[in-house]
């Protein structure tokens, strides 16, 4: 027997870009600033009733401490009872704590649980590996811990190791889209970021971060074109489709949201966003990770016992142009016009832990704006996996 799961209430700081807004904030002063914003706007949920922390972090190895979670709910004042747990999904780590607290509230193992994800990329260490033995008199190589692969085991074939950005060269290939169409999606991502913004339609999910407070998210260029990205140079090949213009930048941010029962809810006077109405995850081969959220949507819908055409949103990380193309090819069922109104990743950023959580709440923002209806948040994740999830509202 489960319970109803909703979405509370959910936040989201403006997403800085690498080295910049964001850049001197430390990823657990990151995330304690966004969970200390989301509990102070509802002054009557007493943050000992929280039954734990979960958030999403796809580094680790840094200031983020292992469990920044944890860390956070100290640094936020939480009361030393309330627990914390992180958790690595790499690109989905936001998502997937949404989705470990709903299924603790679904079971009730929790009433209320503040859950999302943080990552600063522009503070991601370098990490050195240990020699074989002793005052090894050899050199060794520092690794960024910034994306992708470091430290590859030998034994993993040459095939799933190669870089984001060639699995997606490979991906673009496999589904022939071109360069002008990546180009084109990635245009109408700013403009629709940037008029999100100037409409004021994030106002309801933007929390600052004291000290380094931003207006908007700082990738967004409004006043990008095809023709502009057009002149920018393929990045992963000499004569491939993948620029800097159409794949998402790196990024800093944080998100959180109240995941809680109808009594939870209760408790403090608040009110549902949406409710997490089915989940699911899916795996392919690590090269074509960008289409591991067509199998997982797919499912999520099937579980929440719908179809494409029930759906009145759908948010769809952008990790690059061609990734969420060969998505929406493979889901014919589905109307672009309504993926990603506000934009997606490639102009408002990828923060990589904080991105699921942020277009969960972004999905459950906008289905409360308009009322009502299905939304479906998906996500993919590199070394192969995809996440969803179905929300009603």
């Amino acid at each position: 027997m489960t319970t109803d799961v909703f979405i509370a209430d959910a936040v989201r700081t403006p997403i800085g870009k690498y080295a910049g807004g964001l850049a001197n904030v430390r990823p657990d002063d990151l995330a304690a600033g966004t969970l200390k914003s989301l509990l102070h706007r509802h002054s009557d949920l007493d943050p000992a009733r929280v039954d734990d922390v979960v958030l999403g972090d796809a580094n680790g190895a840094g200031e983020d401490n292992r469990d920044v979670a944890r860390m956070a709910a100290l640094l936020a004042g939480l009361p030393v009872s309330v627990p914390g747990s992180t958790v690595n999904r790499l690109c989905g780590s936001g998502m997937e704590a949404v989705i470990g607290a709903s299924r603790a509230v679904a079971v009730g193992d929790a009433s209320i649980v503040v859950a999302g994800g943080v990552e600063s990329m522009t503070r991601a260490p370098w990490v050195l590996p240990k020699p074989d033995h002793a005052f090894d008199r050899a050199h060794e190589t520092l690794h960024s811990t910034t994306l992708g692969w470091r430290m590859v085991n030998p034994a993993m074939p040459a095939q799933w190791t190669v870089s984001l950005g060639e699995a997606t060269e490979q991906l673009a290939e496999k589904y022939g889209i071109g360069r002008e169409e990546q180009d084109v999606f990635a245009e109408g991502s700013h403009h629709k970021a940037a008029r999100a913004w100037a409409d004021g339609v994030f106002a309801d999910e933007i929390v600052q971060v004291p000290g380094a407070e931003l207006e908007r998210d700082e990738n967004i260029r409004p006043d990008t074109s095809v023709e502009k990205l057009a002149r920018l140079k393929p990045a992963f090949r000499p004569d491939g489709t993948i620029t800097g213009g159409n794949a998402s930048p790196l990024n800093d941010g944080a998100a959180a949201l109240i995941i809680a029962d109808r009594a939870g809810i209760d408790s403090f006077g608040g009110r549902p966003l949406a409710r997490i109405a089915a989940r699911a995850v899916h795996a392919v081969e690590p090269q074509y990770f960008g289409i591991g959220p067509v199998e997982a949507a797919n499912r999520a819908l099937a579980r929440a016992g719908i179809g494409w055409s029930d759906l009145s949103v759908v948010e769809l990380n952008e990790a690059f142009a061609a990734q969420s193309l060969a998505c929406l090819s493979l889901w014919p069922e589905l109307d672009p016009k309504i993926v990603n109104p506000h934009g997606g990743a490639i102009a408002i950023g990828h923060p990589l832990g904080c991105s699921g959580a942020r277009i969960l709440g972004s999905l459950a923002w906008e289905l409360h704006r308009r009322g009502g209806g299905w939304g479906l948040a998906a996500i993919c994740i590199g070394v192969g996996q995809g996440l969803a999830v179905v929300l009603e509202a």
